[in-house]
């Protein structure tokens, strides 16, 4: 039987300050599912997905552990021995993006790769023409090809949010946290970006945990959901039983922040991206597919 691909056991986490961030939080996220977590401010959404990355390290003790794809990241508050090799596994979707805004956007993406490339060729940025091209592939996936020789900073929001999902593509994540990527962008752009994350999760096996602290996005694009507040579990089942009704239950009045108008009033974006015909996009590109500032971008005129 396939083990999950996230296992979390017994999580706690305090903060110096002594607030608790989590409470002996339990759960199991499907390999291929795509899963919302949800919660108001402060509920532990954030939190949570740094430990199951292995950003941050839970309470000292000795039951608490989490495991991805069946490898341990932390055990009782300890580093597991697979967490580095796990790295490459996981990939990690920021609200604020982490792009480098004075480097392009094909650059920023094709970082996506230092993990297993040498650490003096990663310092300098200097990625084969293969490597490059795995990366347009990648902007191609996200509908973004044509802004590949930008630089980061001049891009939208919803661009730059696609160029960091691009990236955990780049870097052959089967895992991605997904923190709040839509909390900064406009409703268009916002559904856009869920409508990719569910493309990638769907058309190709990845699992993905996205925080959101909108439901309509969770009862639109995920069939499971997770509710946390006060660092708690409150909630694991269909996102189509989260009515306002039960979410007043669970929340009281912090679900006034959860409850948007319908997505249903919110304009489509652009059309789905394309898929490329090659693994790695090379002769997409040499037809000419991304024009001749983006061939010149990545070496190939």
């Amino acid at each position: 039987m396939t083990s999950p691909a996230i296992e979390v056991r017994n999580l706690s986490k305090t903060f110096g300050n002594g607030r608790r961030a989590l409470r002996d939080v339990s759960l199991t996220v499907g390999r291929g599912e795509m899963v919302a977590l949800i919660g108001a401010s402060g509920s532990g959404k954030s939190s949570l997905l740094r430990q199951i990355a292995g950003l941050a390290l839970a309470d000292r003790d000795d039951v608490s552990e989490v495991r991805v794809l069946g490898r341990t990241v932390q055990r009782g508050g300890r580093p597991g021995r697979d967490a580095n090799a796990l790295r490459a596994s996981v990939g990690v979707v920021f609200q604020q993006f982490n792009l480098v805004g004075r480097l392009s956007l094909l650059t920023n993406v094709a970082t996506g790769v230092l993990g297993r490339v040498p650490r003096w060729r990663g310092n300098l940025g200097l990625f084969t023409r293969e490597e490059k091209m795995l990366a347009m592939a990648a902007l191609d996936r996200v509908g973004i090809a044509e802004q590949a020789g930008q630089r980061a900073s001049t891009l939208s929001g919803g661009q730059q949010q696609r160029g960091a999902i691009a990236r955990a593509l780049v870097q052959g994540a089967q895992v991605l946290l997904a923190d709040e990527p839509i909390a900064s962008l406009d409703p268009k752009a916002a559904r856009r970006v869920m409508d990719i994350l569910t493309a990638i999760s769907r058309e190709e096996g990845m699992t993905v945990l996205v925080s959101l602290h909108q439901v309509d996005y969770a009862i639109r694009f995920c069939q499971r959901t997770l509710a946390l507040r006060g660092g708690r579990v409150v909630y694991d089942g269909p996102s189509s039983a989260l009515t306002p009704a039960f979410l007043s239950e669970l929340y009281g009045s912090e679900s006034e922040e959860l409850i948007l108008p319908a997505l249903d009033t919110v304009p489509a974006d652009r059309p789905e991206p394309r898929r490329l015909a090659t693994a790695t996009g090379i002769a997409a590109a040499d037809r000419g597919q991304y024009g001749q500032p983006m061939k010149k971008a990545v070496g190939l005129i």
